[in-house]
């Protein structure tokens, strides 16, 4: 991990517009307007967040994986990576970071990929995709954008670590996070942000202990 990538931000949280706590294993949405900052707080440390980001007027507009990475010829994000979207456009751009190492490939856990990495006993699992689609079948944000499960992209795995071995594969590994870590990007547009706070039990990726996170809004 590069320390030089590692930004501590200025702001206040007694400042911010938002400050709401997401609880382990559950989803979250917002609206986050263009200019204002969102910050995530890994609350006790190596908590997995997987994110996806929308255009709040037009929800084909969404977060792409592919985009941001061959833009930016890095697989990890950190502070100054822009997040793209599937037009091409700056969604958000991380402008701090105190963790220094964010997934953009290792995706949503889901009941069919807990039964084929792990167990078929694992099937009935709360896993990141049934959050998301809880949330698009029932968030007002989304509804009134018309989302359903086809909109569901490759996300960003905020505080977890899943190295590329030396023959293309992906480790799902201890994470690099600790207590009161955090990520935070400023919207280059108005975007709508959903979050499932991770719910896996079977890999590192939450020290096998799902945790809280802290979300927070500045103007």
């Amino acid at each position: 991990m590069n320390t030089s990538t590692l930004f501590v931000s200025q702001f206040d949280p007694s400042q911010a517009v938002i400050d709401e706590i997401c609880p382990a294993g559950e989803p979250w949405t917002h609206l986050i307007k263009h200019g204002q900052t969102f910050r995530i707080v890994d609350l006790e440390g190596n908590q997995a967040v997987d994110t996806l980001f929308y255009n709040a007027h037009d929800a084909q507009e969404r977060y792409s994986a592919t985009d941001t990475v061959s833009r930016q010829n890095k697989l990890y994000l950190t502070s100054g990576s822009k997040l793209y979207s599937n037009s091409g456009n700056v969604m958000l751009t991380i402008t701090a970071d105190t963790c220094g190492r964010h997934d953009t490939l290792g995706g949503a856990c889901a009941a069919e990929s807990n039964t084929v990495r792990y167990a078929l006993e694992k099937l009935p699992m709360h896993s990141c995709r049934d959050n998301f689609l809880h949330a698009l079948a029932h968030d007002p944000l989304c509804q009134q954008l018309g989302m359903g499960k086809r909109d569901l992209p490759s996300n960003i795995n905020f505080f977890m670590n899943v190295p590329v071995t030396p023959d293309g594969g992906l480790e799902f590994a201890d994470g690099v996070s600790a207590p009161g870590k955090y990520v935070e990007m400023r919207a280059a547009m108005d975007v709508l942000v959903l979050i499932s706070n991770c719910p896996q039990l079977n890999n590192p990726c939450n020290a096998y202990n799902p945790t809280p996170i802290r979300l927070l809004i500045w103007d």
